[in-house]
């Protein structure tokens, strides 16, 4: 009877040592993530888009001489949509956004040359985050985005692009602070039924940065945003404890959060309607008639020279009033494949009312 007692005694004290050990740990835990959170906090501004460059292209209507928010937002769904095809990673695409908004706004650009910037930095993205070895071709890459330019003008444009942002490519981005607040929910929240999803969490932060409007948000500010919504889904009393924990030790205040909220509550219930169908997670497969085929083979090896990129720089005081109207998506991916029937672009990828993709 005391042997027995003495070992009940014995398991207790190692069993309350084990959860002081428990403990201890995700102290030593939290307090890296906060660290490491803190720290992105203050570098997130080095990494902002112009403001006033992306208020301007706000502003501009569509045309020959202006990049417009309806051409910004149709090229990055086709760097979405490129990135799927390719099989990159969500940090590519986050990387490859933040570096075309960086550079437009920052630079007066033309509707033409936005096909080749896209993709170009969408090209240093992938070798930034993926490694050169792990990246497709060049010639490759030209070739399924459709676009009219040479593998010398993908290069050239790399150099501008990269001159232009001071070689800052690894930037703090939305992801960079979604993927710290889910280890840190993770790391304290009691309810193991209750799991945030963070392949859900990273589709509805695609989603949103196919709105040019999100690349106003702070980043920790917008990850919080979408991290809370989450949150609210799946209304665990105990993780909203954990994103109010999270937003005073970063100091946000409540307002930056509930007017992102909504703006993220819209932007989602815009991607769930009806309306725009949800493309799976499988690796894209591109299925082309033969007379596509040969146009794109054309194209291909009959690429025209792109004329010189004036690196004209953004003049707030320019009137608007003089553009012309134009159509800028052409070489869109996105966009409607015209009269070939036969071979269309994965019909999944578009929506009946607007070229918006959606998640599951």
């Amino acid at each position: 009877m005391i042997v027995s007692l003495f070992l009940w005694i014995t398991f207790l004290l190692e069993k309350e040592k084990m959860k002081a050990f428990l403990r201890a740990e995700n102290n030593k835990e939290d307090l890296r993530l906060i660290k490491e959170l803190k720290a992105n906090l203050e570098q997130e501004v080095y990494y902002l888009p112009k403001e006033t460059g992306l208020n301007l292209i706000a502003s501009s209507l569509e045309s020959k001489y202006r990049i417009s928010a309806k051409c910004r937002d149709s090229k990055v769904e086709d760097l979405w949509i490129l990135t799927s095809f390719f099989g990159y990673s969500t940090q590519t695409f986050v990387q490859a956004v933040n570096l075309l908004d960086r550079f437009l706004a920052m630079m007066k650009v033309q509707p033409k040359h936005l096909p080749c910037i896209g993709v170009s930095c969408l090209h240093i993205a992938a070798k930034v985050v993926e490694g050169e070895g792990n990246v497709s071709p060049t010639h490759e890459l030209i070739r399924i985005s459709q676009c009219r330019f040479t593998v010398s003008d993908l290069s050239r444009m790399e150099k501008i692009i990269s001159e232009k942002l001071n070689f800052q490519f690894n930037a703090v981005t939305a992801l960079t602070f979604l993927h710290l607040y889910h280890a840190f929910a993770l790391s304290n929240t009691s309810e193991r039924k209750v799991v945030l999803n963070l392949d859900k969490l990273e589709s509805q932060l695609k989603a949103c940065l196919c709105r040019l409007v999100f690349s106003k948000a702070k980043p920790s500010v917008l990850a919080l945003s979408l991290l809370t919504q989450e949150i609210e889904s799946l209304q665990s009393v105990d993780m909203f404890k954990i994103a109010e924990h999270i937003q005073r030790h970063l100091k946000i205040v409540d307002s930056e959060v509930l007017h992102w909220r909504e703006m993220v509550a819209k932007c989602m219930t815009d991607y769930l309607s009806p309306e725009c169908s949800k493309p799976n997670n499988k690796k894209l497969v591109w299925i082309l008639s033969r007379r596509t085929a040969q146009n794109l083979h054309s194209h291909y090896c009959s690429i025209p020279e792109l004329p010189t990129i004036p690196e004209g720089i953004w003049d707030e005081s320019e009137s608007e009033d003089s553009c012309e109207d134009m159509s800028c998506g052409e070489d869109s991916l996105s966009s409607s494949p015209g009269s070939d029937e036969e071979g269309p672009f994965p019909s999944h990828f578009i929506c009946h009312s607007s070229k918006s993709l959606s998640f599951s």
